[in-house]
């Protein structure tokens, strides 16, 4: 799409400001622009609703220099795209030059365009040979003695003054937006040291030797190291540090490394397709050096494996066509005998110049980082190293802070910036936990959780669910009839007991089946049950399935098949817990139950009360939204989009869910509005927003007149963006409603994916940690660690585990219902109780959790291929799929179209 100019974007926003707003229902197309002329809501004071306290943070205070900072371009030639070759050549030029024609100076370079020096250099341009050592031959036949050099040249010219004078204004408060490049000027000269001591991966930086190495098992091993990032803050500059590990590939020679990939003795039997497909996948762009040259370990880039055997491979040694096989070439050049002859070569060459290496003279090259999708077991090692208590993890940063010394760093010198050595006290607000109501019946009418924990003894679900009709698919081998039928029986009174009109005997004995089969299993079983209730005007409220522990893709072929196909709720169980049928267990499971088939477990007492601010005053719809994203190393399969929102008022507790496929990697959502032509050429509204506002009015008999929504999944260089694009869509999808409906929008960002940490002022005091040894559920920071200017804060909602708690970051973006910041905390904080799975209160507001796991939902309904047609949602009003040309969202390729859910499946919280 066309940039558009700053003025542009400024109409924009008063156009979709609420007051002197026109009728909406002309096409406006609002570029997804990241223009700065928008201006997010100022903070509203800052909240004061809660017990004071005092927690630290991970943010060291840095002080910001008076140097008068200089920009420089550099053009290297030959062009490289490796940083690291970039900054060999840089550091090579300093070393040689400093002194002589850099004035002294120690510049910081980007690795790529930039070098940023402390006052200025003694020229304007300059250009510079420089010479380096090759240590990599990607391409070469590996003959030859002596390492090629190669020459650079390298051309500096000056680019401009960088202005640290703007970034004291904006700490300050006295200027509006963040100057990115002075703070990147920054963040480059506190990487410079780092980068050369470790490995550099994002913001974070590892090294084995910043703590212990961890086997992760299939030749990957895990390296500690630490994040870290320059941040603008109200206390003044502020350098976030982290601890973080991330999986390397172990330095190990291939053989071993392709032992332990396959977990077996790769001597013994030949290698499968399958086994051949797995070692080339997971070799592919690996650095090797070779061990058979004594100190000549030149390196190179694995391109691919051989076809043939090593013993079958032969190539041309001279222009007289004389071939040699490589066993021969080898025995003769290097007097090394091949021993793995059966193996394949490694391919380092290309199609033009091949090059074999067989696979035994090979050593994988340290330091590199793997970044393709690690299995099961992987991620949970990854976990285990990196879940640490918050006492540990406070020390290890300490500890990371003084190893780092940053008052000794040359560059940090050369610019003048100091770093404190300790963690920023910061005040804190613990806000009280809300008052849960439960149904009259039971013994507890209502609760008053402690430290983010209730249970549900001697209570009653507030609206307890119907199940008169349901059915049992057994799909464990494990698991005998007789055995379902009694955990069936055990869940059915469990859910008696807890609230739900549940009926005790099934339409049908439980059956088992194949989970090859799955699809026949379940539609056959359907139709024996419909069978029987279609007659009586009955429909089948619930399947109970019990899986295999280890399940593959039967779990999500199963939920495809019920959702989008059969129409039907399902609830699955693992052999595991049908054998132990634990009552904490039973009692979460009826817990899912109740709100998969249209009931409530719990409401805040102060929706009843209408004592909510900004939602029990009128009617007030809630929505979460979340796009996710395919794995690494997937780099076609779609992002899926998936927003839900409140379908009760007052209670404000059950949200209806929608999903939607969208162009890989796209952030923005597509399918909220979308405008086409039907087959009579008549141009039709839809989308995913206005088909909940839609189902909103039908649930309640009331339209919306204030719109709160949650958006997870937003990095902070995307807020402007996104914030156009989707307050956009909002905009057209209740004008398409009603030409003069505009009800006021609050529009909040919920980012977990961030690096701060907060800890216990003192880990002792019992009063201030909970179990975990984590802050306070409700602890919520809105001061000295948060933005400058703009409304934002960080709040711990959940009681931590195990590990340390990572407080969800709110950040309000557009916010027309004027809220306070107690009102919004205490909304925030009290929602994240109503979470309808567990009775603990959440990390993330129950509508951006929703969101996410509706959206992970949904990647089950994908089909394998997704080439053709055009983006859409799945249940949401759209086109049909012959109008899917025009679907195609800002830049987006087509899309496959998920399979639509049943229409009695989109009411409940099915994703649950």
């Amino acid at each position: 799409m066309a940039e558009v100019s700053s003025g542009q974007v400024q109409q924009q926003f008063e156009q979709l400001a609420i007051h002197g707003q026109s009728s909406m229902s002309q096409e406006v197309q609002v570029a997804p622009a990241s223009s700065k002329s928008v201006r997010f809501p100022l903070r509203p004071g800052k909240g004061t609703y809660g017990d004071r306290c005092i927690v630290k943070a991970n943010h060291f205070f840095a002080e910001l220099p008076d140097k008068d900072l200089h920009q420089y371009d550099v053009t290297i030639t030959p062009e490289v795209t490796s940083r690291g070759v970039n900054r060999a050549v840089m550091g090579e030029l300093v070393t040689l030059y400093r002194q002589s024609h850099l004035g002294g100076r120690l510049p910081a370079y980007d690795g790529r365009k930039s070098l940023y020096t402390a006052g200025p250099l003694p020229f304007t341009s300059m250009t510079f040979e420089i010479t380096l050592q090759d240590e990599e031959d990607s391409v070469g036949g590996g003959q030859g003695g002596q390492r090629r050099e190669r020459v650079f040249r390298v051309v500096i010219k000056f680019a401009a003054r960088a202005d640290l004078h703007h970034l004291a204004m904006f700490l300050a408060g006295r200027q509006a937006d963040a100057p990115q490049e002075a703070l990147q000027v920054l963040d480059i000269v506190l990487r410079e040291l780092p980068t050369a001591r470790y490995s550099p991966v994002g913001r974070s930086f590892y090294s084995p030797n910043l703590g212990r190495r961890q086997q992760l098992g299939e030749g990957l091993e895990s390296w500690r190291g630490f994040y870290q990032s320059i941040r603008p803050t109200q206390m003044g500059l502020s350098l976030n540090i982290d601890m973080s590990s991330t999986a390397f590939i172990e330095p190990l020679p291939v053989i071993d490394f392709v032992a332990q990939l396959l977990n077996r003795d790769i001597s013994v039997r030949p290698l499968s397709d399958s086994d051949r497909v797995k070692i080339k996948k997971a070799l592919r762009g690996v650095k090797v050096e070779v061990t058979h040259r004594g100190n000549m370990r030149r390196k190179y880039r694995i391109s691919g494996l051989t076809s043939q055997a090593t013993r079958e491979l032969s190539f041309p040694v001279d222009d007289r066509g004389t071939v040699k096989t490589v066993v021969q070439y080898f025995m003769e050049t290097y007097g090394f005998s091949i021993q793995h002859t059966t193996l394949p070569c490694l391919q380092v060459g290309n199609q033009q110049r091949p090059n074999y290496l067989p696979m035994e003279v090979c050593k994988i090259v340290e330091g590199q980082r793997y970044s393709k999708r690690l299995n099961e077991k992987q991620i949970t090692a990854l976990l285990k190293v990196t879940c640490q208590r918050p006492q540990e993890r406070e020390l290890d940063i300490l500890q990371t802070v003084h190893h780092n010394a940053y008052y000794e760093d040359p560059y940090a010198q050369e610019f003048g910036i100091r770093i404190d050595e300790r963690l920023a006290a910061v005040e804190a607000r613990v806000l009280p936990p809300p008052r849960l109501k439960y149904h009259d019946s039971g013994r507890e009418k209502d609760v008053l959780p402690r430290v983010g924990q209730w249970n549900m003894m001697n209570k009653k679900m507030v609206n307890g669910g119907r199940v008169s009709n349901w059915a049992c698919i057994n799909f464990s081998r494990n698991v005998q009839d007789s055995a379902a039928r009694g955990f069936c029986h055990e869940l059915a009174i469990m859910c008696q007991i807890s609230g739900m009109d549940f009926s005790l005997e099934p339409v049908l004995p439980p059956v088992t089946a194949r989970p090859e089969h799955v699809e026949r299993a379940l539609k056959a079983r359907y139709q024996d049950a419909m069978n029987i209730l279609r007659p009586q005007g009955r429909e089948l409220d619930l399947l109970i399935v019990i899986l295999p522990d280890i399940n593959g893709s039967l779990y999500g072929d199963l939920k495809r098949i019920c959702e989008t196909d059969l129409g039907l709720v399902s609830q699955c169980c693992l052999t595991k817990h049908v054998f132990k049928m634990s009552k904490q267990y039973l009692a979460n499971v009826a817990l899912k139950i109740n709100v998969k088939v249209g009931g409530r477990n719990t409401v805040l007492v102060d929706a009843l009360t209408r004592r909510i601010p900004l939602v029990s005053d009128r009617p007030t719809i809630i929505f979460g939204a979340d796009v996710t994203h395919p794995h690494p190393g997937e780099d076609s399969s779609p992002s899926i989009a998936a927003v839900v929102a409140s379908q009760d008022w007052p209670e404000v507790t059950k949200y209806a869910g929608l999903v939607s496929a969208q162009a890989h990697r796209q952030e923005l959502i597509q399918d909220l509005f979308k405008v086409w032509q039907d087959p009579q050429r008549r141009t039709v509204t839809g989308g995913m927003i206005k088909e909940l506002l839609i189902s909103f009015k039908r649930a309640t008999g009331q339209k919306p007149q204030r719109i709160i929504f949650y958006r997870d999944g937003v990095s902070e260089g995307q807020f402007y963006q996104v914030l156009l694009y989707e307050l956009d869509a909002i905009r057209k999808a209740c004008a398409s409603l009603e030409p003069n409906y505009q009800p006021p929008v609050t529009f909040v960002v919920v980012q977990k994916r961030h690096h701060t940490r907060l800890f216990a002022n003192n880990h002792n005091d019992q009063r201030t940690v909970d179990r975990s040894g984590n802050i306070l559920p409700g602890t919520v920071v809105d001061s000295k660690i948060c933005h400058p200017t703009e409304f934002d804060f960080y709040l711990c909602s959940h009681a931590g585990i195990q590990g340390t708690s990572r407080p969800a970051h709110y950040h309000v973006l557009w916010d027309e219902n004027k809220f306070t910041a107690d009102e919004l905390q205490t909304l925030t904080n009290n929602l994240c109780y109503t979470y309808a799975r567990c009775t603990r209160s959440v990390s993330i507001v129950p509508p951006a959790y929703y969101a996410h796991l509706a959206a992970f939902r949904a990647r089950f309904y994908m089909e394998p291929d997704t080439s053709d047609s055009g983006s859409m949602a799945s249940g949401a009003r759209g086109p049909p799929p012959g109008a899917a040309r025009s679907m195609r969202g800002a830049g987006s390729v087509a899309v496959r179209p998920l399979p639509a859910l049943k229409e009695n499946v989109k009411r409940v919280m099915f994703y649950c």
